[in-house]
């Protein structure tokens, strides 16, 4: 028994220092998932945001900015703040979630300075930012102006002022007004006209635009002709449409004829608009325009209305009425209203004076009573 208990002892013994040594190793292992988590931690307070981007360019091009930077070691991705004035901020607009080291800033304006800063991101947020670059987009050409359209027989002709630079043209086109460049559009032109050919009667709206290496510029304003059986020609001023009628008539028929194409007698409110169809339809022969004194004798008015807002310039049709140049609006001793029977306007020669004729005579062919029509449309 005292040789048993001696081995108890000793396996006691033993077994106690198993069991210092697995507490110990216990305590070791606690020890070192310590200082792991120690560790851990450490790299996580540790990690930082990034450094800025460096190489920024920004190169302008149509309606866009091509953006290019140097990857940055981390990133996760970048965000690009922009804005049309310089000294940009995070607190400008910012477009965020790029995944590339370069951005095209699609559907700017075009004639336009944009600038720029970029930045790179990672779990700790936003890093600094890149220095500032800008890029202007395209100066594209301006409008061309002067547009004028000339339709007869189944022909428009197109003309405007050249534009310096254009190496071409594009003309956009309908029959409905409101034309854009979604419109039919004639490209290639290389001159500032254009032959419209092969049409059908209907009115017909255009726009222009002058072209070169960098897109397409600006549009010009509207203008149309119209062309129809009733009708030898027609041209654009000003934003109307004027035409005149394929036959002489009395100034009542003439007004009528008007009112069927959905116009009126030319109602005229400058010295320059009446210039202008001077010189362009008297070649035709003496012309009818819509003033008239058939209501009251002496009190001249224009058939489709009074004009406002210009000191009284168009509505001042009377006998003695001036233009603010001083130019006389009616010709010598005129209106007349010879054999009292004379109560319609018309311009009868070059020199773009009016004259009082009869409105309803029943004359096949006169010198006076018989005219063409110039017919007026807003566009």
């Amino acid at each position: 028994m005292k040789k048993a208990n001696t081995i108890l002892k000793s396996s006691a013994i033993l077994l106690l220092g198993t069991g210092l040594l697995f507490g110990g190793c216990a305590k070791i292992s606690d020890t070192e998932t310590s200082s792991d988590n120690s560790t851990t931690s450490s790299e996580n307070s540790s990690t930082t945001t990034l450094s800025a981007p460096t190489g920024l360019t920004a190169t302008g091009g149509n309606q866009q900015v091509v953006l290019d930077w140097t990857a940055v070691s981390g990133a996760s991705s970048y965000t690009v703040y922009w804005d049309n004035a310089s000294g940009i901020t995070t607190s400008d607009s910012g477009i965020t979630s790029i995944t590339t080291d370069n951005y095209t800033h699609t559907g700017r304006d075009n004639s336009t300075t944009y600038y720029y800063k970029v930045a790179a991101i990672n779990s700790a947020g936003t890093g600094t930012l890149s220095s500032e670059v800008s890029a202007a987009t395209f100066a594209l050409l301006s409008a061309p102006d002067n547009v004028s359209a000339s339709g007869a027989s189944g022909t428009v002709t197109l003309d405007w002022n050249a534009v310096s630079g254009a190496s071409s043209y594009t003309v956009y086109w309908d029959n409905v007004s409101g034309i854009s460049s979604s419109d039919t559009a004639i490209t290639s032109i290389s001159t500032d006209n254009y032959t419209h050919s092969s049409l059908s009667d209907g009115t017909y709206y255009y726009k222009v635009a002058a072209v070169n290496d960098n897109g397409t510029g600006a549009l010009s304003a509207e203008f149309s002709s119209l062309l129809a059986s009733n009708i030898q020609g027609s041209a654009t001023n000003n934003g109307h449409t004027y035409a005149i009628t394929s036959s002489a008539m009395n100034w009542e028929n003439a007004k009528i004829e008007a009112a069927s194409l959905g116009g009126y007698l030319a109602t005229i409110n400058t010295k320059a608009e009446n210039d202008w169809l001077t010189a362009k339809f008297i070649s035709y022969g003496n012309i009818w325009i819509g003033n008239h004194d058939k209501d009251t004798e002496g009190t001249w008015v224009w058939d489709n209305g009074t004009t406002s807002n210009d000191g009284g310039v168009s509505d001042n049709i009377s006998s003695g009425a001036k233009w603010p140049d001083g130019t006389a609006k009616w010709g010598s001793g005129e209106p007349n209203n010879s054999g009292s029977s004379e109560h319609c306007g018309t311009i009868r020669d070059s020199s773009g004076a009016w004259n009082d004729v009869e409105c309803n005579s029943s004359l096949s062919s006169s010198a006076y009573h018989i005219n063409y029509g110039i017919i007026e449309f807003n566009q």
